[in-house]
C-alpha cells in the first residue's frame, strides 16, 4: 500500500502524464501585442516616406519644366553665347601652349645716377671682406671684418673678438691665417687685427658725416656664421646720429634696414659709390628686450672708425679713456641670499697699474656704489667713470667680510686691458 501511495505521489510531482504534460500553458497574449505595435509603426512610417517621395518627384519635374523653358529662352535670343561643351574645351586645352619668349639680360640696379649698380659695388668690395672666427675656451664665434691695408691690418668689432683665445680669417678666396689683435675699444667696440698676408685689397672708406636719410646702402657679411659667407644685402640710411646705449656706454651710430644678423657684425656698410661709411655693430635685439624687430641694424659712422683706428694701429689704444682698473662680474639673487650679501660688481681682477691695486683693492671684494651711485654690473660700473676724465678722484664703497669699506680711487688711462 505504501508502494502504491509512493507511486501516485511520484507522478503527481513530476506534473507528467503519460501522454504529455498535465501543465497550463503559457499566456503569449504581450507578445502579439507587440509585433502588432511594431507593424503598425513601421507601415506609418513607409506611408510617411511614400508621400514625400511623391512631393520630391513632383518638384524635380516643376524644376525641370522651369529649366527646359529658360534653357529655350537662352537659345532663341543667345544662341551665340552658348557655352562649349566638356569635349569641346578639351580639344581645345589640347590645342594650347605656353610659348617661352627670350628673356633679356637683367639691367643693373643704379641706385643714384652718378653711382655705381648694386652688382658693381658688390664686386668692388668682396674682396676686401673677410670672415673671422674666434676661438673661445668653451666653443667658437663667427664675425666679419674689413681690409685696412695691403699689408694685412684688419677692423672688425670688439664683441667679435672678445675673449678669443686664438682668431682666424679667412680671406674671400678660402685662404686662412692666424691673426694678432693689435687693439681694441669697447667703447666704440672697434677692434683692429693683423695677418701676415701681403697684396691685400683695403676697402675704400667714405665721409659719414655726408650721409642723408634715404641713402641707398649695402651690407657685406657672415649673417649666422660662415656658411652663409659673403652675404649680399641692401637698404637705406634709416636715421643719422642715433644714440645708443650698449653695456653701459653711448654710441652714436647710423641707423639702417639693411638687413643685419648675428655674423655681420664687424662688415661693412657701403654707400652707393662703393664706400664704406661704417661698421655695421649690431641688431636692435642686442639692447633690448622686445622681440619680433625687423629692419633696424647699426653701424659705427666711418669718422668715428677713422678716428679710433687710426690710434689702435699706432698705440694699441684710445687716448683718455677713463677706468678704475677693476674687472667684475655682477652676483645673482641666488648668491646674495645663500651667502648673506649685498648687491654688488664681485671684483675679479684689478690692474697693478692702477690706483685701486696700490689703495688694497682684492680679487673677491664686493664694490657696492661709485659716487653714492649704486653698481650691480661691469657695464654699470663702467658707465660710473665714463663721464670722467683721467686723473678725477671718485668715492667707491666696497664690501668685504661683512663690513663695508669706502675708499677714494684716482682713475688711470685705459689702454686696453681692463676695467
Amino acid at each position: 500500500m505504501n508502494d502504491q501511495n509512493q507511486f501516485y505521489n511520484d507522478w503527481e510531482d513530476s506534473g507528467i502524464y503519460g501522454t504529455g504534460r498535465t501543465e497550463p500553458p503559457k499566456n503569449r497574449g504581450g507578445l502579439l501585442a507587440g509585433l502588432l505595435i511594431l507593424i503598425i509603426f513601421l507601415c506609418g512610417i513607409i506611408t510617411v516616406l511614400g508621400v514625400m517621395n511623391i512631393r520630391l518627384f513632383q518638384k524635380l519635374q516643376l524644376r525641370e519644366q522651369k529649366e527646359s523653358a529658360m534653357s529655350f529662352t537662352v537659345c532663341e535670343t543667345q544662341a551665340a553665347t552658348v557655352p562649349p561643351t566638356i569635349s569641346q574645351q578639351s580639344a581645345e586645352q589640347t590645342a594650347a601652349s605656353i610659348n617661352l619668349e627670350t628673356s633679356p639680360q637683367s639691367k643693373s640696379n643704379l641706385p643714384d645716377p652718378e653711382g655705381l649698380s648694386l652688382q658693381d659695388i658688390y664686386l668692388q668690395n668682396i674682396d676686401s671682406v673677410v670672415s673671422i672666427t674666434s676661438i673661445l675656451s668653451g666653443g667658437s664665434s663667427t664675425g666679419t671684418g674689413v681690409v685696412l691695408t695691403t699689408d694685412g691690418y684688419l677692423v672688425t668689432n670688439a664683441h667679435v673678438v672678445e675673449g678669443a683665445g686664438t682668431i682666424q680669417v679667412t680671406l674671400t678666396g678660402g685662404a686662412v691665417y692666424p691673426a694678432l689683435l693689435v687693439g681694441k675699444d669697447e667703447v666704440t667696440d672697434l677692434a683692429v687685427l693683423r695677418i701676415d698676408a701681403g697684396d691685400l685689397k683695403p676697402a675704400q672708406f667714405g665721409d659719414s658725416s655726408s650721409l642723408r636719410i634715404g641713402d641707398t646702402v649695402v651690407a657685406i657679411g657672415d649673417p649666422l656664421g660662415v656658411k652663409f659667407r659673403g652675404t649680399y644685402t641692401d637698404g637705406i640710411v634709416s636715421g643719422i646720429d642715433r644714440d645708443v646705449n650698449l653695456n653701459g656706454r653711448t654710441m652714436t651710430l647710423i641707423q639702417t634696414n639693411a638687413a643685419l644678423n648675428s655674423g655681420n657684425s664687424g662688415g661693412p656698410l657701403i654707400n652707393c659709390f662703393g664706400q664704406v661709411v661704417g661698421i655695421n655693430t649690431m641688431k636692435i635685439s642686442a639692447f633690448t628686450d622686445k622681440a619680433g624687430v625687423e629692419g633696424l641694424g647699426f653701424a659705427i659712422p666711418s669718422t668715428t672708425v677713422k678716428e679710433v683706428v687710426e690710434q689702435l694701429i699706432s698705440q694699441g689704444y684710445v687716448s683718455g679713456r677713463p677706468t678704475l682698473g677693476i674687472d667684475g662680474d655682477g652676483l645673482s639673487a641666488f648668491y646674495q641670499h645663500y651667502y648673506h650679501i649685498p648687491a654688488g660688481v664681485y671684483v675679479t681682477n684689478v690692474s697693478r697699474s692702477s690706483d685701486a691695486y696700490q689703495k688694497g683693492v682684492e680679487e673677491g671684494d664686493l664694490i657696492l656704489s661709485i659716487n653714492d651711485t649704486r653698481v650691480t654690473t661691469q657695464e654699470e660700473l663702467r658707465a660710473a667713470v665714463t663721464d670722467l676724465n683721467v686723473g678725477d678722484s671718485v668715492e667707491v664703497v666696497i664690501f668685504r667680510n661683512g663690513t663695508e669699506y669706502q675708499v677714494t680711487l684716482k682713475l688711470s688711462e685705459d689702454k686696453g686691458g681692463i676695467s
